[in-house]
């Protein structure tokens, strides 16, 4: 393993300290734009490391496009001089892009506070902010979570491999061992699918985009639960089609009003989550899910049905998939929220007609899936190696649900429904608080929470938050989330 010198708090790599040492001579412009860097032999010598690393350091930077590398010449400072070089006002040294790349790679933006809070807000919040904030309001697992140990053993035995498909494109409905793994996983919740019946894709959101290109038009309506995971909102309004919303009960949704929307507004499309829905943490119940059915078969309606948090059930909750056949239900699902959001894996199993087309449109909007993630995740699921792992994760969020329940109950925010399962948790703010004022607060100190709005097609949902309780662990979670539950309340109290 290449050695490390602490920095601060970040250890870094021979190959990093080359780098930086090259930034910091630019930043301090003692390399202008256009200079020629030390010779590879040189830098070696200067800084004590081999060759082979300076090489690799060197071609890192002209990557990144703080150098250009010139054949024959050697390495040099990227950018042009331009006025303001020599302390006259202008660009300075480095020209249009030196100027940025010579401060090194960068630093994480500081949280938008002003931005309007909607579907894509809390993702670009939870991605964006700095790697130090906590997320509780984010939808996935911590890193350390997830089984990045077997995720290397995995890809260390695809790499030697010789039969392995490492450079070539997948085959159009994707790698068939995975696809039988599938078929045989999604019998085990009682979905019959054959492998051929199964396209693979990569990650859920493909999966849900290509469905909704083959069997959406602009100003179609498609149902949506409120709240629904927000996701499915920002996806819809890229496909131009009318979204309306139906009440989420503990038990499913609300079949009046959902009888009430078929209706009144004939939509061609319902899109939820039946096994552990987000963002609530509620299951389907079997009685709902039967009158739902009639209630489709009624009015000509399809449903695409996403069970991506299926692997964190312990007790399997009734799939509509199983009870329709797949016959106006599609099942769409991904490994990224259990075992990886690096290998994008996602699939989509439908009825055996709509293969056809449902692959000739993935090949002219991809031109397939990712075969090394394919292979990585079937790796896992046949060893053994995901499920003893799920086991444990299981058992883990178990316990993070019962002391995030908790912890919200002391400080007066109500759980909506006890989840039997998986990571997320719906609850609503004491005294009818500004769930989006509360999470701006929180954001302002390095806390990401979830308002409620944002997974709220008809914005009623203003005094709710979604926890994830992976993600709860630390003591600032609920210290911020009382500091800003009482600026809140001060600014609610404010004189207009």
């Amino acid at each position: 393993m290449e050695d490390t010198r602490q920095t601060g708090t970040l250890a870094l790599t021979r190959v990093e300290q080359v780098m930086q040492a090259l930034r910091e001579r630019i930043a301090s412009r003692a390399l202008a734009a256009g200079a020629r860097v030390p010779s590879i032999r040189m830098m070696s010598e200067q800084i004590g490391v081999s060759k082979s690393t300076v090489v690799e350091a060197y071609e890192r930077l002209v990557a990144e496009g703080t150098l250009i590398a010139r054949r024959g010449s050697g390495f040099f400072v990227a950018g042009h001089a331009l006025p303001g070089a020599h302390g006259t006002p202008g660009a300075g040294a480095y020209g249009t892009y030196g100027a940025f790349a010579a401060r090194g790679p960068m630093g994480a933006p500081g949280p938008r506070l002003d931005r309007e809070i909607d579907p894509l807000w809390l993702t670009r919040q939870s991605l964006e902010t700095d790697a130090r904030a906590l997320r509780p309001g984010c939808g996935w697992l911590p890193a350390s979570w997830l089984p990045q140990d077997a995720v290397r053993r995995a890809l260390r035995a695809i790499a030697r491999d010789p039969h392995a498909q490492l450079t070539d494109y997948a085959t159009p409905l994707g790698l068939p061992a995975l696809r039988q793994q599938l078929a045989w996983r999604l019998a085990q919740h009682g979905v019959e699918a054959a492998p051929e019946q199964i396209v693979l894709t990569d990650g859920g959101s493909q999966a849900l985009d290509l469905l909704c290109r083959f069997l959406l038009e602009p100003s179609d309506t498609v149902v949506v639960d409120d709240p629904c995971y927000f996701n499915f909102q920002a996806l819809l309004r890229v496909h131009r089609v009318n979204v309306v919303s139906v009440p989420y009960t503990p038990t499913g949704p609300d079949l009046a009003a959902f009888e009430r929307v078929l209706a009144e507004h004939r939509p061609r499309l319902y899109v939820t989550n039946s096994a552990i829905h987000n963002p609530t943490g509620a299951t389907l119940a079997p009685a709902v899910a039967h009158r739902l059915l009639k209630l489709a078969e009624q009015h000509n309606l399809l449903i695409v049905e996403d069970d991506i948090f299926a692997d964190f059930e312990t007790d399997p909750a009734p799939r509509l998939a199983a009870f329709d056949g797949l016959a106006r239900v599609v099942a769409i699902g991904s490994f990224s929220k259990t075992m990886t959001a690096a290998a994008r894996c996602g699939y989509i199993a439908a009825r055996a007609d709509w293969i056809e087309p449902l692959v000739d449109l993935k090949l002219s909007v991809s031109f397939g899936n990712g075969e090394l993630a394919a292979d990585l995740v079937q790796r896992l699921l046949v060893d053994g190696t995901y499920r003893r792992y799920l086991d444990g994760l299981r058992a883990k969020l178990a316990d993070a649900m019962g002391e995030t329940l908790r912890r919200l109950a002391a400080a007066g925010v109500t759980a909506w429904t006890r989840p039997q399962a998986g990571m997320l948790v719906w609850a609503q703010l004491p005294d009818g608080l500004d769930a989006a004022r509360v999470a701006r607060e929180a954001l302002a100190q390095g806390v990401v929470l979830a308002p409620g709005n944002v997974f709220s097609v008809s914005r009623g949902a203003g005094s709710f938050l979604r926890f994830n309780v992976s993600q709860c662990n630390r003591p600032k979670v609920y210290e911020t989330l009382q500091r800003a539950m009482e600026r809140a309340v001060e600014a609610k109290a404010e004189p207009v």
